[in-house]
């Protein structure tokens, strides 16, 4: 029977298949057109191992081999490069290609040349953005030994500050963007990768978090968050999905006995959620992970936990106000019987025409989840007035027009970027482009993108749904409508848009139906 720490290490026999742990090996140029040079290069560095990973290596025998190879393999460790291949600067020009045109700065160049001559090491070293320069006769197994060690070596380290990099890149992306859809994955794919570098792994990592609450936490089903490496494939894909059966059987394990894990290279963080269900980190370092870099990984995870954790929270709180807003503005439609997804349409016809009109994707998004709330104002005008089937007398017409006004002085007071757009669309989306529309008369670019927008998405719906005073309109009417009215009621723009986004818009419409 187990204790309740945290953290626990299978037994060597606590599980009959054996974790296979498989070590990627550092890749290998030899450009070189003496084929004695390939044979006594692999031949001596044929045993040579460095952080317990061998050797692979590519033979080419002319700097355009070299170049095919190089393409089809960004991570090539380091090159031996011969000056003299098809003619006397053939290796000179291949570095420079390396260096300017495919842009690799990682790989490390050793320049090796039988004919120092033709290259004097002095010059070559300035000119040229080599790491190290040999000739051909000095090259005894030592050397190479040496040669190819401090190369390995400073790959690594490269690598390792460059996966640092893209980490902190995408975990600042994520935080910047904390309104758009796809923060979290960001933010967990950017801490694995900087979880990779600091312990120099591999890239074969996934992080997961369960859907539901935590009382659905038997039938929940765990999703991949994020990936690297092999898991990259599986991101927005069930964990069932996963093919190996011997990490299943880990995450099997960990949740089960709700611990994390260490076995050889495989690491499975589990992390119990406050706000509901479980988070597991996955890592196959390729290596298994000594006792400082199990603490260190400990320690590291669990604050990550925290931080997705919170992200999430976040998340959870835009998709409630998001629910809020629609649901509150479904009340106001069903009131004036303009029900089934009017709301839902007019916020996704808005979106796209704001898109489409050029805005960013924030104000676009800002304009969505703003949209609903449009006619909220008609939560203040009665319902003999609302509901009424026929023509609206003067006094009654002049009642309902100030429904913008009601929502206007509901919205207006609010700092949140999202109410104060509502409250800009809420007074102006009866505005008219030729200046003849409500409450101020506003004309032409005086009105504030927001409200031309949300005029058309609105009348666009309204003509194509059925309403107590009217019967729904066919298509063609409604855009021969919109044509007639460019110009006058709409933005002329924005009118065009919508005749080149019929198609788009029909989609939305039909996906919004009953």
């Amino acid at each position: 029977m187990r204790d309740n720490d945290d953290l626990f290490f299978l037994d060597e026999d606590e599980n009959a298949s054996s974790t296979k742990v498989t070590h990627k090996p550092w890749k290998v140029l030899i450009a070189d057109d003496e084929d004695e040079i390939h044979r006594m290069t692999k031949l001596v560095l044929g045993e040579y191992r460095f952080e317990d990973k061998g050797l692979e290596f590519f033979s080419t025998y002319s700097a355009e081999e070299s170049k095919k190879i190089l393409r089809e393999h960004h991570d090539i460790a380091m090159a031996f490069i011969d000056v003299v291949m098809e003619n006397d600067t053939a290796g000179l020009k291949l570095i420079e290609w390396i260096r300017k045109d495919l842009k690799n700065t990682m790989i490390r160049i050793v320049l090796r040349t039988g004919q120092p001559g033709t290259a004097p090491e002095k010059s070559v070293i300035m000119d040229y953005d080599i790491n190290d320069y040999k000739e051909k006769t000095e090259l005894t197994e030592t050397k190479l030994f040496s040669a190819i060690t401090s190369s390995l070596r400073s790959f690594r380290d490269l690598t390792t500050i460059d996966k640092s990099r893209k980490g902190l890149e995408q975990i600042v992306k994520a935080s910047g963007h904390m309104i758009e859809e796809h923060s979290l994955k960001l933010f967990a794919k950017g801490v694995l990768m900087q979880l990779a570098a600091l312990l120099r792994l591999d890239e074969d990592m996934i992080y997961l978090h369960i859907s539901g609450m935590a009382a659905r936490e038997d039938n929940g089903e765990y999703i991949i968050l994020a990936g690297t490496g092999e898991f990259q494939e599986y991101e927005n894909k069930s964990l069932n999905q996963l093919v190996n059966n011997e990490i299943m059987e880990l995450f099997s394990l960990a949740i089960s006995e709700k611990k994390s894990i260490f076995k050889d290279s495989y690491f499975l963080g589990y992390f119990q959620s406050e706000a509901g269900g479980d988070n597991i980190l996955f890592i196959n370092g390729g290596k298994p992970l000594d006792e400082i870099d199990q603490e260190l990984f400990q320690i590291i995870s669990t604050n990550i936990s925290a931080a997705l954790e919170n992200i999430y929270l976040t998340e959870e709180m835009e998709e409630t106000q998001k629910e809020i807003i629609n649901t509150l503005s479904e009340v106001v439609e069903q009131r004036s019987h303009e029900i089934s997804y009017h709301v839902q349409r007019v916020s996704e016809y808005a979106e796209l025409l704001a898109l489409k009109y050029g805005l960013s994707k924030g104000k676009a998004t800002i304009l969505k989840l703003a949209a609903p709330l449009h006619d909220l104002g008609k939560i203040g005008i009665p319902d003999s007035i609302l509901l009424k089937k026929g023509l609206l007398s003067p006094d009654e017409f002049n009642n309902i027009r100030n429904h913008v006004n009601i929502g206007h002085n509901i919205l207006k007071t609010s700092k949140r970027p999202i109410l104060r757009a509502a409250a800009i669309i809420n007074l102006e989306h009866h505005e008219r482009w030729d200046g003849k529309g409500y409450p101020h008369g506003l004309k032409g670019q005086d009105i504030h993108i927001f409200g031309r927008i949300i005029m058309v998405a609105d009348v666009y719906d309204a003509l194509l749904s059925k309403r107590p005073y009217k019967e729904a309109w066919k298509i063609e009417k409604v855009l021969d409508f919109f044509k007639n009215e460019r110009g006058k009621a709409f933005d002329p723009d924005i009118v065009d848009i919508l005749m080149d986004s019929s198609s788009d818009l029909k989609e939305i419409y039909e996906r919004y139906l009953i």
